[in-house]
């Protein structure tokens, strides 16, 4: 059959100089693509390593409109010989920012934004929900399970991705009915992710940062199997839903294994649409407060509010009760920070995940708690629940996008 060209008439000549003309014209030999729904297609990478490099890449090649990445580390050396986008000159500089800039470069027709920042504590659930489709680049379960609970509250398809050595899997969860991530893991899972932690509940230096043997060819191969699926389903293709594709790199072999829906499993929160309010004032010019005032006259006195990750207000001395008050994100607190060096002693976290109205710092901005800009935080009473989403924080974290 031959294949259409645009405005296909008696001028071929004209017709065919268009064809070749057309960035897309390849992928529109496909029967069912569709390139202007690609164009108006938003996708969310978290990870920029050989993962996330590969993903950003093609997302680039195949001409998806609007795409953030997100990273929180600095390009080192050993990143080279694994990250297309990369180059020796960029040693030092932000992956995020690095990665953006190479994609624009690759196709300066789509939009590419870069978040600096720790998916797990620093991105508000505004930026998950505002996506079509979210797509994993990680190397460590935290951060995978902080994306599966992110994407089910906002009902928001994603794909991890997971590579060591010569093997490797890609695997598809989409809410609110099939298996999520923390439906696969297993006690050897939890054990390695409570790994992570120091007992204090802080994320351990020398652990921030997985050494994972890996190589590009595996990286392209399963970042390839990631977005063919994300792009499977925009179109309305059949996926793999709550399903995995595993690669042996050396022995060649590949297949399928499906995942069962833990009926049990905690990350099952998805938000009703009917729960949702769009919150209109930002959150450096909203109290805790006032958030509070409004969840009881939506849901009665007895209303309390909860953060969709615990913040830290400070440290208490062991030895002394002295409460040294810090109002920070989780996500920029490492165990060290913890350490008291005058009294030789580990300090104890105190941690805050909502208010009941009790507390005597209720006149205190969101913005200053420790949460995200472009969040949601939500109230509940009884079996009621309400989420405002900090929507005017938009034009802080995504500007035009």
């Amino acid at each position: 059959m031959k294949p259409s060209v645009p405005n296909e008439g008696a001028d071929n000549t004209l017709d065919l100089e268009a064809y070749e003309s057309d960035r897309y014209s390849r992928f529109r030999l496909i029967p069912w693509w569709d390139q202007e729904l690609l164009s108006r297609s938003k996708i969310l990478v978290v990870g920029t390593g050989a993962i996330g490099n590969e993903l950003t890449k093609i997302l680039a090649l195949l001409g998806v409109g609007k795409v953030v990445v997100v990273d929180f580390d600095a390009i080192e050396n050993s990143n080279l010989t694994r990250s297309v986008l990369f180059r020796e000159k960029d040693e030092g500089r932000m992956k995020a920012d690095v990665a953006a800039e190479r994609a624009l470069e690759i196709n300066p027709h789509i939009d590419v934004r870069a978040l600096n920042a720790n998916i797990v504590y620093d991105v508000g659930l505004g930026v998950f929900r505002e996506m079509d489709v979210v797509l994993g680049g990680l190397d460590n379960r935290e951060a995978r399970l902080a994306i599966n609970q992110y994407c089910w509250r906002v009902n928001r398809p994603w794909v991890d991705g997971a590579i060591e050595v010569l093997n490797g899997i890609a695997r598809m969860f989409i809410p609110p009915d099939g298996a999520c991530y923390e439906c696969t893991m297993g006690e050897m899972d939890y054990k390695l992710l409570n790994m992570r932690k120091s007992c204090a509940l802080l994320s351990r230096d020398e652990m921030l940062s997985g050494k994972v043997p890996t190589t590009p060819t595996t990286a392209a191969v399963i970042a390839g199997m990631q977005v063919q699926e994300a792009i499977k389903f925009l179109h309305g293709k059949q996926v793999l839903n709550g399903e995995g594709f595993v690669f042996n790199g050396l022995t060649h072999d590949s297949y399928k294994v499906s995942y069962t829906r833990d009926e049990d499993c905690l990350s099952h929160d998805t938000y009703e649409h009917k729960e949702i309010v769009e919150w209109e004032k930002p959150s450096s010019e909203t109290t805790l407060g006032e958030l509070l005032e409004r969840a009881k006259s939506d849901l009665g006195e007895h209303a309390t509010l909860e953060f969709q990750r615990e913040v830290l207000t400070g440290f208490t001395s062991p030895s002394t009760g002295e409460f040294h008050e810090r109002w920070i994100s989780l996500g920029g607190v490492k165990e060290g920070d913890a350490w008291d060096s005058e009294r030789e002693e580990m300090m104890r976290p105190e941690m805050l995940h909502g208010v009941d109205g009790t507390e005597d710092f209720l006149d205190r901005k969101v913005s200053e708690c420790g949460i995200p800009p472009y969040d949601c935080i939500s109230a509940k009473s009884g079996l009621e629940r309400r989420h405002y989403f900090f929507s005017a924080d938009r034009t802080l974290v995504l500007p035009d996008f």
